[in-house]
């Protein structure tokens, strides 16, 4: 198939590039613009997925540029988005501009173009903190940030979609997705960094909300499953492990894991304000078993492991800059 994935460049992004490019795809990558002519991860992805890529700077907000890549594509992954939470409470007008007006622009441009599927990727933070567990996809969203209400807006926007034209859109809703590549706001990237660095006092903000962690190749896999399968058009589809771990926990794995002598500190800085911290997140994924027979094939201890080798390789970790909070 000829496919696009916006935000290739990122995390979820460039995995998801990788395992199209495997399964023989052509693939139009859409990276974020800038002078320097940096392509983020794709740039550490191997030689030969090139030759199956395209990549093409630019700007998803830009709704012409959106209508001239989609022309020719059969399937859209969108992936791109801005996605810090701490820097949602500074920027929020940035957000809406990216995460709802970048999707409306792929939304137009499909329904222009009559693109066979379109992949739209939402958050698991769109449900704010659990009202119950697991969390299917029929639990009540809840702006707990500007970065959840952007998503939440989002999201509404591409099943109006749906309905009101008919087009082949699915909602894809990872819960907290981690491994190799993760950007340096994230916490498990924050833990290790820190650790690596030799810090003898791991700044974090709260220990104990607790999130699903789901390994990034196993998050790629099911948004492949999730194109392939025509009955979840129209859907909403959680990607979750179905178990949970406090912060405070994870960090203290993690510092087993590597031999570490540390102390795990709250950081005043990184606290979020009471009412905005998502406190439990527990994912359901028994839509996605259901149609799909996606299972997470990788344990939270193989994860951390397989993230933690990525970070010791030097050449990897001069990306990241521990001794800074990263909003």
């Amino acid at each position: 198939m000829k496919v696009f994935v916006t935000g290739s460049e990122g995390f979820i992004g460039s995995h998801l590039t990788e395992a199209l490019c495997k399964e023989g795809h052509e693939v139009k990558c859409l990276v974020q613009y800038n002078s320097f002519g940096n392509i983020g991860w794709l740039g550490s992805l191997p030689e030969e997925v090139f030759q199956n890529l395209e990549i093409i700077p630019g700007d998803i907000r830009d709704s012409a540029m959106m209508d001239s890549i989609v022309q020719d594509v059969e399937v859209v992954f969108h992936t791109a988005a801005l996605i810090a939470i701490p820097y949602s409470y500074s920027a929020p007008e940035s957000y809406i501009d990216t995460n709802i007006k970048g999707t409306l622009n792929i939304l137009n441009a499909g329904r222009k173009h009559k693109t066979k599927r379109i992949i739209i990727t939402s958050t698991s933070e769109v449900y704010g903190t659990a009202m119950y567990v697991p969390i299917d996809e029929n639990h009540p969203k809840q702006g707990q940030s500007p970065y959840s209400a952007s998503k939440i807006g989002a999201d509404a926007l591409a099943e109006s979609y749906f309905r009101s034209f008919g087009m082949p859109i699915t909602i894809v809703r990872p819960f907290n997705t981690y491994g190799p590549r993760q950007s340096a706001r994230a916490v498990i990237p924050t833990i290790i960094t820190q650790i690596l660095a030799g810090a003898k006092k791991i700044k974090l903000g709260s220990l104990h909300p607790t999130r699903d962690l789901v390994y990034v190749k196993d998050t790629a896999e099911g948004f492949l499953r999730i194109s392939q399968c025509d009955s979840l058009i129209g859907e909403e589809v959680n990607i979750a492990t179905q178990s949970e771990i406090s912060i405070g926990e994870l960090a203290g794995k993690i510092i087993d894991m590597t031999g570490g002598d540390c102390e795990i500190v709250t950081d005043d800085v990184r606290l979020r304000p009471d009412k905005s911290e998502v406190e439990r997140l527990l994912g359901s994924a028994d839509k996605l078993e259901r149609y799909t027979n996606w299972k997470p094939a990788t344990s939270l201890e193989e994860g951390l492991n397989e993230t933690l080798n990525w970070f010791k390789d030097s050449d990897n970790l001069k990306h990241y800059r521990s001794e800074i909070y990263n909003v």
